[in-house]
């Protein structure tokens, strides 16, 4: 380990023991109410630590929602789900001005996205306008209405789903507005044990049967928290790592021609910026003061799925955006 590298342990150390521990026994937490899914949960703190959003993509049932009201129960703040359907309209998120005839004057009505952290159960059930409004307040965190801005929580998490099956009746999000989520997480189905085992803690609950108390985290530990995450070393090499990773997203032909013609757009800045976001991230989560390639490469499908269109050559070769970022992770050389 190098010098700085060593200082910065020390520091980090000494300083977020705290902290860590708190995270430590929340995912623990977390792990033991979501059964079966340990990357949706540490995606959901990964997400939390880098103040971003979260779009998962699974089959009905897979706890997607359980996970968001075990967090919001786990930490100090408040919740809501709102379920897109064809017939929402923009209000019905972000909110409206109601008048009020006694005084002949509007007041605004807020919308269930002031919320601490908002389910957007099944998204791209809901036309673009719906879509639009919700992704303009995750990106601004603010809403406006009419002349007027209102600002959003300081800590505001929304996390979205999509169901692959269904495809009638869905308006999927444009790739620009793909683009504003943090990760995009595919979630399967659980192996036969961890099925045994939803099936005792349904029981259990169904019986009344308390789990063990838990103190939720404090605002003020999450912000701290993400203050410390920042701290997290990034070495020099491994930054220009992210860099050349991410541009050859949007040209991989210096990396062989096997990849040459397979994007048609590739990530954006802020794909750099959330592959950094979260690298940093899952290091201060495994108690680590300095980011590892292994870190990086551990994020960068979730960050960067979304982020990139494949040609119209490699759908038609059977290349999808998974594929390809193993490819090309594995042409990119390591520093």
């Amino acid at each position: 380990m190098h010098a700085t590298e060593s200082n910065a342990a020390e520091n980090l150390q000494n300083l977020e023991d705290d902290a860590q521990i708190n995270f430590r026994h929340l995912r623990n937490h977390l792990n033991q109410q979501v059964l079966g899914q340990p990357e949706l949960v540490d995606r959901l703190l990964i997400s939390l630590l880098s103040d971003g959003h979260l779009l998962v993509e699974g089959a009905p049932g897979l706890a997607k929602t359980t996970a968001v009201k075990a967090l919001a129960d786990a930490m100090e703040g408040d919740d809501h789900r709102i379920q897109f359907t064809p017939d929402l309209l923009p209000a019905d998120v972000t909110g409206t001005d109601v008048f009020q005839p006694e005084s002949s004057s509007f007041r605004f009505e807020r919308g269930p996205i002031f919320h601490n952290l908002v389910l957007a159960d099944e998204i791209n059930r809901a036309p673009a306008k719906v879509q639009s409004a919700l992704l303009e307040a995750m990106g601004e965190r603010q809403v406006t209405v009419g002349l007027r801005s209102y600002p959003l929580p300081e800590l505001f998490l929304v996390m979205a789903t999509q169901n692959p099956i269904e495809q009638d009746g869905t308006y999927p999000l444009p790739e620009a507005q793909l683009d504003r989520f943090l990760m995009y997480v595919r979630v399967g189905y659980p192996d036969a044990t961890v099925e045994r085992q939803v099936l005792q803690l349904v029981r259990d609950q169904a019986k009344g049967k308390r789990q063990n108390e838990f103190v939720p985290v404090t605002q003020e530990s999450i912000f701290e928290a993400r203050a410390s995450v920042l701290d997290v070393h990034l070495a020099p090499a491994l930054e220009e790592y992210i860099a050349q990773l991410v541009i050859a997203t949007r040209d991989a032909s210096p990396y062989g021609e096997e990849l040459a013609g397979l994007v048609e757009w590739g990530a954006s800045p802020r794909g750099t910026i959330a592959l950094d976001r979260c690298s940093r991230a899952r290091a201060w989560l495994s108690s680590r003061s300095y980011v590892t390639p292994e870190d990086v490469h551990a994020v960068a499908y979730d960050v960067l799925r979304h982020r990139v269109l494949m040609s119209y050559e490699a759908r038609a070769e059977g290349i999808d955006t998974d594929l390809f970022l193993r490819k090309l992770i594995q042409a990119v050389p390591l520093p």
